[in-house]
């Protein structure tokens, strides 16, 4: 069956040149966006109620842009002014890239892991007397933890957002060919939403083994994976999968 139109449960980009919009430019279909969840911030109050005090840490380990964002919220509702020698162990360039949102870059103590968690470790080890606060949503990736007890260095965890299933009724009546998702719980919410979806002619793509581990527990179809050999991204593995779909017969 060819494919018309796409959901993708996510913002739409801020950039012009998206591979969304090439791939819609290209086989002349219809893409939407739309979050099938949102991030609320924890209060304050919340925060203290974790026995979170921000005076007691010497060093922060940040790994998304929401991690960057909630924990300076959190600092300004808290009157914490954050000290010129807090140290920022950032997960990838792009979370330290988002960071000069809030500091002086060339005047703060930032390290930079290339990509994963894990490849945070050998600075993290040689900073190892350091106080760490891992601020994080309710839904932490299950290798922080792991690696950083590994490491026998003092740290905690706080929860200072969390992941939210988004009001989508409006949606009810709407039918799309294919419905892209990129964590377990956009599934989840669809199915809050939704709880009698029948996936019928739909096609399901997913990114990562856990969403598509979600999708199968629901009974769902799978039939566009990524990542996958050839396909690294969601944009490419839909252009294969349409390309192939739409293509004269």
């Amino acid at each position: 069956m060819k494919v018309k139109t796409i959901l993708v449960s996510q913002p739409e980009p801020k950039v012009e040149n998206s591979p969304y919009f090439e791939l819609q430019q290209k086989h002349k279909i219809k893409i939407d966006f739309r979050p099938f969840i949102h991030i609320e911030g924890v209060s304050a109050k919340e925060i203290r109620l974790q026995k979170i005090d921000l005076n007691h840490f010497s060093a922060i380990i940040l790994t998304s842009r929401n991690a960057v964002d909630h924990f300076f919220r959190v600092a300004e509702e808290m009157r914490f002014k954050v000290p010129e020698g807090l140290k920022y162990f950032c997960q990838s360039e792009a979370v330290a890239f988002y960071l000069q949102k809030y500091v002086v870059y060339r005047k703060r103590k930032i390290y930079v892991g290339p990509k994963d968690f894990a490849d945070l470790s050998p600075l993290i080890k040689k900073y190892k007397d350091e106080k760490f606060l891992l601020p994080a949503s309710d839904q932490l990736n299950a290798e922080a933890p792991i690696v950083l007890n590994n490491l026998k260095v003092d740290w905690t965890q706080a929860t200072f957002y969390r992941t939210v299933m988004s009001d989508l009724s409006d949606l009810a009546d709407v039918y799309y060919d294919v419905l892209a998702f990129f964590s377990p719980t956009g599934i989840k919410s669809l199915y809050k939403n939704f709880p009698d979806f029948k996936q019928n002619d739909t096609r399901i793509a997913v990114f990562g083994s856990t969403t598509q581990k979600e999708a199968l527990d629901h009974g769902l179809r799978v039939d566009i994976l990524a990542p996958a050999p050839g396909t690294p991204s969601m944009t490419m593995a839909l252009e294969k999968y349409v390309a192939e779909a739409n293509k004269t017969k």
